[in-house]
């Protein structure tokens, strides 16, 4: 009996009630990510929830593979925000080198207005 209290049984993540709020948040976030983009909405909405919904599926990758208990030495949000924030400042910067090899001039460039002809 005191085997039974000492050592808990083990749930895996996917069966667990964590791990279910946490697939229904990465269902939800996948989904309003999706109505985004049907409605045309800004660009930073799309971009936003896009990095929710790889922070969500890092975790879940995260807690299914067990590696939060494995390696105790690294503090995992760290790591993961600091990975997303490398890949978010090269996406950036190739971005903005695409819009300025097709836009050169820039986006504030003045254009000439027709007069209208009242007859």
């Amino acid at each position: 009996m005191e085997a039974a209290q000492r050592k808990a049984q083990h749930r895996p993540f996917c069966f667990s009630v964590k791990g279910h709020v946490k697939m229904l948040r990465l269902a939800l976030t996948v989904t309003s990510m999706a109505f985004f983009i049907v409605a045309q909405a800004p660009e930073p909405y799309i971009v936003i929830t896009g990095f929710e919904v790889a922070i969500i599926f890092f975790f879940i990758i995260l807690y299914i593979l067990r590696l939060d208990r494995l390696m105790k030495w690294l503090f995992w949000p760290l790591l993961a925000f600091g990975f997303l924030a490398a890949v978010a400042c090269l996406a950036d910067g190739a971005l903005i080198y695409r819009k300025l090899l097709f836009n050169p001039s820039g986006p504030y460039q003045k254009k000439t207005v027709r007069k209208k002809v009242v007859l």
